[in-house]
């Protein structure tokens, strides 16, 4: 029987969340099951004095009911190693450089002895539009780039093409672009802030209509089963966030594939739980900050998704 440990959870706002797709408070509510103790932080409840990460930390308790879904009891601040032995990090992009100074306090946490999900080092190695470019037998042909020029040759050269920002989630600032679009240069304008910001543009993907593809990736292990993000009609985006319509799907053979191409590297950066988009036959995103999907696939299938990462924080401590 796994013994239990102190939790700590960086989230935003648990009075904001929706716990029907949430899957912080799956996690919330697995480690509760596990007789772990729940310390609930927003990212302003952390500092640093002198070289140690201190946390504001209120005591929670969690139950699976839509309205009441939450009780706040002490609030304490201590240093983190002193009150915890694991912390989840989950708070939402966008990748700011307020979000990069949280992972460096976290950091020093974690030489202090508390288990960070995900490793800091690694949220900030792994920006989850850049991160593809590691394994590039899995993606379509893709440019990252400030300049206008380079990134309409691409878009030339390739004829159909997503450009997408850096640091956002949800679909947030994604456009599909061709040469003869009336708006190409504004839109290029926008997302480099005028030659000041990077971009991403990729290859369009057409089996986007079949879905994006969600899979979840637990200590190097591949869920089973994937939820495809269908898009409504008229809209090339299958977030969730953007409209969505999510849809439970086996693995197949090519996402299993996919999946084992990044493992040995998820492994080795200290990524517990990752979820990667896979369009077809192509990796398109590896999100390691707040990948979501764990209380949908649950209801789906059967499983216990965040009981799964618990129990691999639980091997990682002992």
């Amino acid at each position: 029987m796994q013994k239990p440990f102190r939790l700590g959870m960086v989230m935003d706002p648990i009075q904001s969340i929706n716990i029907k797709k949430d899957s912080s408070f799956a996690m919330l509510l697995a480690a509760q099951r596990a007789n772990c103790s729940l310390h609930y932080m927003q990212l302003e409840d952390l500092s640093l004095r002198d070289g140690v990460c201190w946390a504001r930390w209120t005591a929670l308790h969690v139950q699976d009911q839509t309205g009441k879904h939450f009780q706040l009891g002490e609030t304490k601040e201590q240093p983190m190693h002193e009150a915890m032995d694991a912390v989840i990090m989950r708070k939402d992009p966008p990748f700011d450089m307020e979000y990069v100074y949280a992972t460096y306090l976290l950091e020093r946490a974690e030489t202090q002895g508390v288990l960070v999900v995900n490793k800091p080092q690694a949220l900030r190695d792994a920006n989850e539009k850049l991160f593809t470019a590691w394994f590039p037998q899995c993606c379509v042909p893709s440019v990252v780039s400030r300049r206008a020029q380079e990134l309409k040759q691409f878009i030339a050269q390739q004829q159909d093409v997503i450009i997408k920002p850096l640091g956002l989630m949800g679909g947030a600032s994604i456009f599909r672009v061709k040469m003869n679009d009336p708006n190409l240069n504004v839109i290029i304008e926008n997302m480099t802030q005028h030659g000041r910001e990077y971009t991403l543009a990729q290859r369009f993907i057409p089996e986007i209509s079949e879905g994006d593809k969600r899979i979840l990736i637990v200590d190097g292990e591949l869920v089973p089963y994937a939820l495809a993000r269908v898009p409504t009609k008229g809209e090339t985006r299958g977030n969730l966030a953007a409209g969505g319509e999510g849809v439970g799907v086996a693995l197949n053979e090519r996402d299993q594939w996919i999946g084992q191409q990044l493992i040995p590297t998820l492994k080795q950066k200290g990524l517990l739980f990752v979820g990667i988009d896979v369009i077809g036959d192509y990796l398109t995103e590896v999100n390691v900050t707040s990948p979501t999907c764990i209380r949908e696939l649950d209801a789906l299938y059967g499983l216990d998704i965040a009981g799964d990462l618990i129990k691999a924080i639980g091997r990682h401590l002992s």
